[in-house]
Formats: C-alpha cells, sequence, structure tokens
C-alpha cells in the first residue's frame, strides 16, 4: 500500500500532539487569570508553531504525490470533508487567537517561545469580541473533527482491517502503530500536567469602578491610586475639621471593613477605558468620626488580585511593566489623621508605596451612617509614571493619570 512522504507523516503526528497539548490548556485557560500569563504564551507560541507548519503540510501535499482515496460515495465525501475541516481547524484557530491578542485593549506583547517577537495583526479593536467568539467556536469545532478523523481511522484499521492506517506510518510495525498515536496522547497529558494548581476563590470579586465626582490629582500611580483609594475607603470618619476643639472622651475606637468591599480603577486607553479592580485587600483603620485629626489608616493590597476581566491583560498587570507583583506584591497606603472638607466629606494626606517606590498620596471620601456602622465611598488620582507602572510599549496609549475608587462599609469594634 502507498504511503504518505515522511514529511506528510513527521508534520501528520507531530502537528496532531501539539493540538492534543493545545486544547489539553486551552480548556483551563479561561479559570486561571494571571497565575496562567506563562501558559497563555505557550499557548500562543505552540498555536503559531501549528499554523506554520499546517503551511509546510499543505505544501507537502501539492509537492509530493498522496495516495488514492480507498473508499467512494458518502463515506468517502464525509472523510474529505473531516480532513478539509481540520484543515480550517489548524489555520483558523492559531489565526483567531493571534487576532484576539492583536485586538485586546491591553496589548501584551508575545514573544513565540520567549525568543522571537510576534508582531500584532492591523485589526480594528471593535473586531476582538468576533475573534475571541470565533476562536472558542473554531476550537470546539476542531475538537469534534479530531474525533471523527480519530474514529474514521480506527474503523478502517480495526472493523474493515484494510491497512489504511499504515499508510501514515514510516514503517508497517507493530511499535510504531502504538508509539505515534501515544504522542497525541502524551501531548494531552503534558499539557494538564504543567497547569499550576487552582486556587482558592477569593470572597469579593473586583468591581467595575463609576466615575466618582470628587476626584483629587495629586499623587502618583496607577496601582498607587488603587492602594491610595483603598485606605481612603478604609479610613471611615465623620469628623468636624472645621476646629473642634474639644478632646474625645477616650481612645479613638477600630473599624473593621464588612466583605463586599470593592477597590476600583480605570484609566483612558487611546480613547477607549480599561476598568478593574482588586479582589484582595485589607484596611487597618483608627478613628473617631467627630475627631478625624487623630485618625491612623493602613490599607494593603494584594496586587496578584488585579483584574480586567481579561485573563490575557490580568497576567500583563502582574509582569513588570505594570505592578511587578514577583518583587513588590503589596501596596501600601498608610496616613495619620484626616480633615473634614463638607458635609459628610473628608480627605486623608498620607503616603503611597508601590513597586518600591514611597511617594505623598491624598484621597478623598464620603461617610453616610450614623454609630457603629458607616458606609464609605471614595475616589484618588495617581500618576502612574511616578511609580513606573505602565512602562513598556504597550502602556504607550494609557493616560498619564489612573482613577480609582472604592466602597465599603465598616463596623465601630
Amino acid at each position: 500500500m502507498q504511503r504518505y512522504s515522511r514529511l506528510a507523516i513527521f508534520l501528520h503526528w507531530a502537528i496532531a500532539a501539539l493540538l492534543a497539548f493545545q486544547i489539553a490548556v486551552g480548556w483551563a485557560l479561561e479559570d486561571l487569570g494571571a497565575r496562567g500569563f506563562a501558559l497563555f504564551q505557550w499557548h500562543k507560541s505552540i498555536g503559531i508553531s501549528i499554523l506554520l507548519l499546517t503551511f509546510a503540510r499543505i505544501a507537502i501535499r501539492y509537492w509530493k504525490p498522496r495516495p488514492a482515496p480507498v473508499e467512494g460515495g458518502w463515506q468517502g465525501a464525509l472523510a474529505k470533508a473531516v480532513h478539509a475541516g481540520l484543515y480550517l481547524f489548524m489555520l483558523g484557530a492559531p489565526l483567531t487567537g493571534w487576532a484576539l491578542v492583536s485586538t485586546a485593549k491591553v496589548k501584551v506583547p508575545t514573544l513565540i517561545f520567549g525568543i522571537v517577537p510576534l508582531p500584532h495583526l492591523p485589526l480594528p479593536m471593535s473586531t476582538h469580541e468576533l475573534a475571541e467568539g470565533g476562536h472558542g467556536l473554531i476550537a470546539w469545532l476542531g475538537i469534534a473533527l479530531f474525533a471523527l478523523h480519530v474514529a474514521g481511522a480506527l474503523r478502517h484499521h480495526v472493523l474493515m482491517r484494510d491497512g489504511l492506517l499504515w499508510r501514515m506510518m514510516p514503517a508497517r510495525s507493530p511499535l510504531l502503530l502504538f508509539a505515534l498515536p501515544a504522542l497525541i496522547a502524551l501531548g494531552f497529558v503534558l499539557g494538564r500536567a504543567i497547569l499550576p494548581e487552582p486556587a482558592p476563590k477569593a470572597a469579593a470579586s473586583p468591581a467595575k469602578p463609576e466615575a466618582v465626582g470628587a476626584v483629587e490629582e495629586e499623587a502618583p500611580a496607577s496601582a498607587a491610586q488603587v492602594a491610595d483609594n483603598t485606605a481612603n475607603a478604609a479610613a471611615p470618619a465623620e469628623a468636624d475639621n472645621a476646629a473642634a476643639v474639644e478632646e474625645p472622651v477616650g481612645p479613638p475606637p477600630s473599624w473593621t471593613v464588612q466583605p463586599g468591599g470593592t477597590i476600583g480603577f480605570s484609566v483612558g486607553n487611546s480613547g477607549a477605558t480599561i476598568s478593574g479592580g482588586f479582589s484582595k485587600w485589607t484596611a487597618k483603620i483608627v478613628m473617631d468620626p467627630d475627631h478625624p485629626d487623630g485618625a491612623d489608616i493602613r490599607v494593603e493590597i494584594d496586587l496578584a488580585s488585579a483584574s480586567v476581566g481579561d485573563n490575557y491583560q490580568d497576567g500583563m498587570l502582574a509582569g513588570d511593566e505594570f505592578f511587578g507583583v514577583a518583587a513588590h506584591p503589596k501596596a501600601i497606603f498608610t496616613a495619620r489623621g484626616a480633615r473634614k472638607t463638607g458635609a459628610n466629606s473628608y480627605r486623608a494626606s498620607g503616603t503611597l508605596n508601590l513597586k518600591g517606590v514611597s511617594k505623598p498620596q491624598s484621597i478623598r471620601f464620603t461617610l453616610s451612617g450614623t454609630g457603629k456602622a458607616r458606609k464609605v465611598a471614595g475616589s484618588a488620582t495617581i500618576a502612574r509614571a511616578a511609580f513606573d507602572v505602565g512602562n513598556g510599549a504597550s502602556s504607550s496609549g494609557l493616560d498619564p493619570k489612573v482613577s480609582v475608587s472604592f466602597a465599603f462599609s465598616a463596623k465601630a469594634e
């Protein structure tokens, strides 16, 4: 029986193993967030490799003679349709993935296997959703075609016993008959094995910030603003800065932030707006609402919990271009004292530490409620360059200042 050329055989099994790896990794990427950033880079690198290998496979298909079809009728037509669909899958999946990355709001650089830079396709950002939907649809169709192709091969080899499978083997060897298909299973197993352990789910999810009226333009940084904002949020006070001469009766109370609070951020990006938030943060607040000048506020934000709702961009946020989470996992805002600026409105000036840089930062916030239960809402504006946040080519379209908003409830102990 006539065989395919050795080059065609090599490309067939190599592409099949890489596709199995892509399927295994692709199923999990959506749930990994920033933890899957390195895997996204592998996913993109292997996707482009499949694209190039497929072009080579098509060239060899017309350069080297192929074995004649062994079956006609509707079975033969179905086999041809599945083969054509697989080629569309091998071309369409990488191309739509490339388009998806190219049209994301934050341009995440792609280095093929960490070496060769992949340029972004010149596509309008309005096509992002189309690329994303198309990539997912093509992936599922490809899985179905993959299963049909395997089923057809097994039908010929096991049921019909016509030796069709030997055409895609370099030699008629039982060892190869086992080893080459095993490469596909190995690709899938490897893809699952390198997935990181699932992270525990956070209690609070990041909220998209709404525009807050009283935004102060004063201190620096994108994450900084968030930290500052958090600090602000953490400072429940309803004091009269005017000139409260009265001494507090006792020490200021400590406040406990209740679950469900949010810290969000937004920044302009070439005419559009990128919005996100932090899902993990803590606040220690000591403050007498009637004497805000004695307030003591400390807010810590887990920068790895930053999210803009897109896994590619979330991975980028954790990198050195933005928050540099590996070296500086937290942003910390501290403030001593606050002053009243109006009815139920306050301002706290302190220090924001972000990416190893400490700068003065102010926040504004309002209080509602009475007694030992208060609701806090506030905002801040941070100049990101002062903290070296957004220092790469992918940040060139970002506005220099980031808006931060926060809202939470607090109870006095």
